[in-house]
């Protein structure tokens, strides 16, 4: 019979439009690792917050794969800075739908620390083994936006109790499983590097003057392109401000084309942050060399990826940065920072270019040395797409989960044979020791 996940993710929805404030990375992780798991014969079950009233109660998303829709809180959009109180209804819920018998799991999967809390929860109800991916720690979040972060305070202490109840937890780059052991004491024994990946059917290279005139991009011009969420801590700000420094300190022209936003809008009323990064662009002079598409589909991105000369991601920390592979994988080298998972996939010199975050500089200078080396960039290209098909595809990643998942599996069956065969023994010996 084959074995039942139960895959929490109570702000990602695997289902939702990517680009917004909360629809990014997890998401993307969420639904790969579940469609891998069906493909290696688990069945699995999503759940995940309603947060519109139209939505289902259960989605049959795939053969083998349903998204449950749980009612915690408003059904709406929710901040995912504003959730920790409709956790207990998400638990209760969960508990109910046990009760019910309207499913029966082997294993649970959280992801994020909310889920970490449910996953919790429905240990201590049902005994089932869980393992967490946090995709991002408080500890690391306060460390870089200090009073700007807007989690409740309680989330380290959350986040450490987890850590100690889990029965395994996925880092996802080497930084990630050291953060988690230097701030929340995480027994090496518990974590296993399990990163992120990209499905080869969607990202793969193309004809760099075919994927232009797909977007609607000059081809003649340089270009780079950024693809991500439109918050602060992407950095996106130091790209355009690199922009303005690779013509004014390196005399050479390039554009700019950023890839996200809460609507297919590029304007600046569609994202806060839209609007910010547009004011520094005029305030820097290169409003027209800075582009803004607005939010695509995952199925939309590979002509951006393969129209830039270079892909460029600046964020101030990352817990792995899926973006990066994804361009490596369509054969477009990276400018990176050198923080959390971007460190791990993107090797310096070799595929791309690692600098200090917060450097408008430093990437301004590999903007211009890209320009002028173009027989290095084609290398580098090779070296990309090499490393991202070899390491990072999700078919792999998925492999790699499910081996912790039989890890897990196997030692709580060992456990429960040892209780049972205790008892077995301890209800054959008395007896005899009655007769005796």
């Amino acid at each position: 019979m084959s074995k039942r996940i139960a895959l929490i993710s109570e702000h990602a929805s695997p289902l939702a439009v990517l680009g917004g404030c909360d629809c990014g990375g997890q998401n993307v992780y969420v639904g790969q690792v579940a469609l891998g798991l069906t493909r290696l014969g688990y069945r699995v079950d999503v759940f995940t917050r309603r947060d519109d009233i139209a939505l289902p109660e259960v989605v049959q998303w795939a053969p083998g794969a349903r998204v449950i829709h749980v009612p915690a809180g408003p059904a709406r959009s929710v901040r995912k800075e504003e959730l920790l109180p409709y956790m207990e209804d998400f638990a209760r819920y969960m508990d109910s739908w046990l009760r019910q018998g309207r499913g029966r799991y082997d294993l649970v999967h959280a992801n994020f620390f909310m889920s970490g809390m449910v996953a919790r929860e429905l240990r201590e109800r049902w005994g089932l083994p869980f393992i967490i991916t946090f995709h991002a720690l408080g500890a690391v979040r306060q460390l870089h936006q200090g009073g700007r972060d807007e989690f409740p305070r309680e989330r380290n202490l959350i986040e450490s109790e987890i850590v100690a109840d889990a029965d395994a937890i996925l880092a996802e780059c080497p930084q990630d499983a050291k953060d988690l052991g230097s701030f929340y004491g995480a027994s090496p024994q518990k974590l296993r590097i399990v990163p992120c990946g990209f499905d080869p059917a969607q990202f793969s290279p193309m004809d760099k003057a075919v994927a232009r005139h797909e977007i609607g991009v000059a081809d003649k011009d340089p270009l780079f392109v950024h693809v991500g969420r439109m918050v602060p801590r992407k950095g996106v700000d130091t790209i355009i401000e690199a922009i303005a420094r690779l013509r004014d300190q390196h005399g050479l022209d390039a554009r700019l084309l950023i890839v996200g936003g809460e609507t297919d809008r590029p304007d600046a009323r569609s994202t806060p942050e839209i609007g910010r990064l547009k004011e520094i662009a005029v305030k820097l002079a290169v409003d027209d060399r800075v582009m803004f598409a607005g939010r695509r589909r995952p199925d939309q991105l590979r002509p951006y990826y393969c129209a830039a000369d270079l892909f460029i991601t600046t964020p101030w920390y990352e817990p792995f940065g899926i973006t990066p592979l994804e361009a490596m994988a369509c054969a477009t080298p990276v400018i990176g920072s050198a923080v959390g998972g971007i460190k791990y996939t993107v090797r310096h010199k070799e595929t791309g270019y690692l600098v200090p975050p917060r450097n408008a500089a430093a990437v301004a200078l590999y903007m211009a040395h890209a320009l002028r080396e173009p027989e290095e960039i084609e290398s580098l290209r090779q070296r990309a797409f090499a490393r991202a098909t070899s390491s990072f595809t999700w078919q792999k990643v998925s492999r790699m989960v499910s081996e912790v998942y039989q890890e897990v599996m196997a030692r709580v069956d060992t456990s429960r044979s040892g209780v049972i065969a205790a008892l077995r023994v301890e209800a054959s010996e008395s007896p005899r020791s009655f007769l005796n």
